[in-house]
């Protein structure tokens, strides 16, 4: 039976945390939101499949 020389209570010097803070960069605003772009994408979709069904009931 081998023993262990860390204590099951201590994390060994090996594996602690390296990582560092880090600053947070400013919110870019309405472009960097999904529900933006998600929206504009489907008024793009409305628009063209509107036209389609005009042009199935004779409005164009």
């Amino acid at each position: 039976m081998a023993m262990s020389l860390t204590p099951p209570t201590e994390t060994p010097p090996a594996e602690g945390c390296i990582s560092e803070a880090h600053v947070e960069r400013a919110d870019g605003g309405i472009w960097e939101h999904p529900v933006f772009w998600a929206a504009v994408v489907l008024f793009g979709s409305l628009v063209v499949a509107g036209y389609f069904i005009a042009r199935i009931f004779g409005f164009t």
